[in-house]
């Protein structure tokens, strides 16, 4: 099949405005992200760096048992909510601990689910964010 000029420049303008626009600018937000999304169950590094950290605490006796999106939880009709991790302490307490990066990147609508499941279930969340290592490490938690 053969082109006139024509037929090719009319081609080559429809192509052109159906092209997806430029990718949106990296903030400072944006860069805190993790690239893509896990598959259910894998863990991403600051996951598993919370894992290892609840491995000591098993070893230690603090904690009795912890599954990473081990609860889905029922918030509505079409909306669940999987928190990254269930520990049980040495208490009996039931926590589910959602883990982040850092807390600017919390997004508004996980802040909710957290706080209607907060509302709903006789469990304690919490967040649980990474300190940096020049201030020795080791993890930040707040409750909802």
């Amino acid at each position: 099949m053969r082109f006139t000029e024509e037929e090719f420049n009319q081609l080559q303008a429809r192509q052109a405005k159906s092209k997806s626009p430029a990718p949106k600018q990296s903030t400072s937000k944006t860069k805190l992200h993790a690239l893509g999304r896990k598959k259910k169950g894998e863990m991403n590094a600051t996951e598993a760096r919370f894992a290892n950290y609840l491995r000591g605490l098993e070893i230690t006796g603090e904690i009795l048992w912890w599954r990473h999106e081990g609860i889905k939880l029922q918030l509505a009709d079409n909306t669940t909510l999987t928190v990254d991790f269930n520990v049980m302490y040495a208490d009996g307490l039931l926590v589910m601990i959602d883990v982040k990066g850092a807390k600017a990147i919390i997004e508004e609508d996980a802040k909710v689910k957290l706080k209607v499941a907060a509302g709903q279930f006789p469990f304690v969340f919490r967040y649980a964010f990474p300190r940096q290592k020049k201030d020795g490490g080791g993890w930040i938690f707040e409750d909802i």
